[in-house]
């Protein structure tokens, strides 16, 4: 299995945009598609975005399509979300998660699809 660990979240502004990361060891990175999932309280955890392992496929939530991107350097084994114009509904912990199969897959499946997952990360939008 990969272990991963998230970093990058913290307190911004409404409109103002924030990078998260996600740092992966233990395994080959590239032979797993990722995603990122977040959770805010009292609410289920959500997807909101997932990559091939070689990057060149992406699936995103609808609620997230055209502000976030999720991007991988497997070089680094390090996988990305770049969040802009963030929003006070954007408000909880971020994770990232490792699977096997093409992110539609990963997505239709939900958390229950994935294999590894990290600590998470929080991320508060203020108004």
């Amino acid at each position: 299995q990969v272990q991963l660990v998230e970093s990058g979240g913290g307190l911004v502004q409404a409109g103002g945009s924030l990078r998260l990361s996600c740092a992966a060891s233990g395994s080959t990175f590239s032979s797993y598609s990722m995603g990122w999932f977040r959770q805010a309280p009292g609410k289920e955890r959500e997807f909101i975005a997932a990559i091939s392992g070689s990057g060149g496929i992406t699936e995103y939530d609808d609620s997230v399509k055209g502000r976030f991107t999720i991007s991988r350097d497997n070089a680094k084994n390090t996988l990305y979300l770049q969040m802009n114009t963030l929003k006070p509904e954007d408000t909880a912990v971020y994770s990232c998660a490792a699977g096997r199969g093409l992110p539609w897959r990963l997505r239709r499946f939900g958390p229950g699809a994935f294999d590894s997952w990290g600590q998470g990360t929080q991320v508060t939008v203020s108004s």
